[in-house]
């Protein structure tokens, strides 16, 4: 007998540990974020001048960016599970403000709904894989090692 861990049973790849400050990295950036899209909102919904609103659309973006490497790392599956997708639905159309600029404020709102509804949906659709069209069992994160 060997001190093999078991695999999960629903065929996943057992997921390599998370780094020892992960979870105090997903708050700090998660923190940043809320910040930062904070001031981008009110910025908008007050008609801030554009040049002043830029650089916040980015630090947005950027936040949210590294918000998905800090999810996605250990088990890449959380991109296309309901709770990566709508990460990646909210990404995509912060990119699209500056093109559709005069929309702004409504794809800005639609982004807040995105996230409140994602941040508390029910399991069965946070971690339900588009590609293996059922929820992963395996969705629970891996313990924290000394890296």
């Amino acid at each position: 007998m060997t001190n093999q861990p078991p695999t999960p049973s629903n065929d996943l790849p057992v997921a390599p540990r998370r780094f020892r400050y992960g979870r105090a990295a997903n708050i700090a950036l998660r923190t940043a974020h809320l910040g930062v899209a904070g001031v981008l909102c009110g910025g908008h919904v007050f008609d801030v001048p554009a040049e002043q609103l830029r650089s916040w659309l980015l630090w947005v973006i950027l936040t949210g960016g590294l918000l998905l490497a800090v999810e996605a790392f250990p088990h890449v599956y959380w991109l296309y599970q309901g709770r990566g997708l709508l990460v990646l639905t909210k990404l995509a159309l912060l990119c699209l403000i500056p093109w559709l600029w005069p929309y702004r404020v409504a794809i800005l709102a639609a982004v807040l709904v995105l996230a409140g509804v994602g941040s508390h949906m029910p399991a069965k659709f946070r971690y339900y894989s588009i590609l293996h069209g059922r929820m992963l069992e395996g969705h629970k994160s891996p313990p924290a090692t000394v890296v």
